[in-house]
């Protein structure tokens, strides 16, 4: 079995990066509310994951667009995540601030802005699309669905331990886990990009 794909959308989300924004969101909530924070969190992300591998292909032909641009596209999103995360920024984090009053002021902040854009955002939907069009059995797909339960477990565990890990890790511990993910979602970005360049541009691979 590929854990290529794992890997990637591990490094994508990674959710150890997102508990600071976990702990800011959710102060003042009582036990039930992060409680239910992190459910809701957890199930989104799975709900995204598994939606671009189910249709995401189905998708890319309503617009008339080829998997190769797509790989091409989705590739500089992910070196450009990958930028961010070497900077100690998380991959995703591209919530505006009217997202961020706005979810302050409702339940809802477990869906925007801590699934999407801070966990899914469009560099992890793409992964999701390319790798789907690389599956090319039925258990392949269900593989690829199932990734996103692991994401979705390993949301939630590090949601629910936010505090425990920020007092262990510290932000100093954060940002080199989020630094060494960010090397290996680079390497990878450019992988993408070189097997839709080649797509493109057949000459490249002569």
């Amino acid at each position: 079995m590929d854990f290529k794909p794992l890997i990637t959308l591990l490094a994508i989300v990674n959710p150890l990066a997102i508990v600071p924004f976990f702990i800011h969101y959710t102060q003042g909530f009582s036990s039930a509310q992060r409680k239910r924070t992190i459910l809701i969190s957890s199930f989104s992300a799975f709900a995204v994951i598994a939606t671009c591998a189910v249709i995401g292909l189905q998708i890319l032909e309503f617009f008339s667009i080829s998997l190769a641009s797509f790989q091409v596209g989705g590739g500089m999103l992910l070196l450009t995540s990958a930028l961010s995360m070497l900077n100690a920024q998380p991959a995703e984090a591209k919530a505006t601030k009217s997202e961020v009053d706005d979810a302050g002021t409702k339940a809802s902040i477990a869906v925007v802005p801590l699934t999407i854009p801070l966990l899914t955002g469009p560099a992890t939907m793409s992964t999701v699309v390319i790798y789907a069009d690389q599956a090319k059995t039925f258990f392949q797909h269900a593989a690829l669905v199932g990734y996103g339960v692991v994401i979705a477990l390993a949301t939630a565990v590090c949601f629910a331990a936010a505090k425990p890990i920020a007092r262990f890790l510290g932000q100093t511990g954060i940002n080199v886990m989020t630094r060494l993910m960010g090397l290996i979602l680079a390497a990878l970005a450019v992988e993408v990009m070189a097997a839709g360049l080649t797509k493109l541009f057949p000459a490249l691979g002569a």
